[in-house]
C-alpha cells in the first residue's frame, strides 16, 4: 500500500499528542485529506498514542463511508464536513484537553472570544495581541449528523478559521497541513489554559 506523505507526519502528531495526554481513554481522532474525495481516519476505540499506518481507515469524504467496512471514528462527520467547507483543510486533528473541556463549560455564550495574547499569533492569519479570535462553542450532540448541520449552519453566518468547541466534550482544530494543524492546536491549548487561570484568578 502507498503510504500518503502526509500520514507520517499524522502519525508523529497522534503520538505527541498521546504523551501530552490530550487524548485520554482512546478518546479523539485524527484524519488527513487525500484528495477532494477521500481522507484517512483513525479507526475507533484505538489508543491515539500507539497508533500505526494500519489504525487509519480511508474514508469517502461526500458519505463517511470507509469501503474497508472497517469502523472509523464516531466524530467522522465532523472531520468530512471542514474538508467539505474548507477545500484548503489538510488536516483534521480532534482532542479532548481538560483546558478546552472545562472552558466550553464555563463559557455561556456561543463564541469564546481570546484577546490580549502574544501567542494568538500561533493562528494563521493572526498578526497581533491586539485582535481578538473568537472560537464557537457548540452544544455537545451524540447526534453527529445533526451537530454538523449546526456546525456548518454557523459557518454561512460567521467565520470558522482555527477550530471550535464542543461543550463539555473538546477541541476540533484544522489546518492546511498536519503541521499547521498541530501548530494550531498547541497555540489554542496554551491560550485555554492561560484563559481558564485568567478567569480563576479574577473569579470574586
Amino acid at each position: 500500500m502507498t503510504v500518503h506523505p502526509q500520514l507520517n507526519a499524522l502519525l508523529e502528531a497522534c503520538h505527541w499528542i498521546g504523551i501530552k495526554g490530550w487524548a485520554p481513554a482512546t478518546g479523539g481522532n485524527m484524519s488527513i485529506r487525500e484528495d477532494d474525495r477521500w481522507c484517512w481516519l483513525s479507526e475507533s476505540g484505538k489508543d491515539k498514542g500507539s497508533l500505526t499506518h494500519a489504525d487509519f481507515l480511508q474514508v469517502e469524504i461526500a458519505t463517511n463511508q470507509a469501503p474497508s467496512g472497517r469502523r472509523p471514528s464516531a466524530e467522522t462527520g465532523l472531520h468530512t464536513l471542514i474538508y467539505r467547507l474548507f477545500p484548503a483543510a489538510g488536516a483534521v486533528l480532534h482532542v479532548h484537553t481538560a483546558n478546552a473541556t472545562v472552558l466550553s463549560r464555563i463559557e455561556k455564550s456561543n463564541e469564546l472570544v481570546l484577546h490580549g495574547y502574544e501567542m494568538q499569533k500561533s493562528l494563521r492569519g493572526q498578526s497581533s495581541h491586539l485582535d481578538s479570535v473568537a472560537i464557537p462553542v457548540f452544544d455537545n450532540d451524540q447526534d453527529i449528523d445533526g451537530l454538523a448541520r449546526r456546525i456548518e449552519h454557523y459557518g454561512t453566518e460567521r467565520p470558522l478559521s482555527y477550530g471550535f468547541l464542543l461543550r463539555g466534550h473538546g477541541l476540533t482544530c484544522w489546518g492546511r497541513d498536519v503541521a499547521e494543524a498541530r501548530r494550531h492546536l498547541e497555540g489554542l491549548e496554551f491560550l485555554f489554559e492561560c484563559e481558564l487561570r485568567l478567569r480563576q484568578l479574577e473569579k470574586p
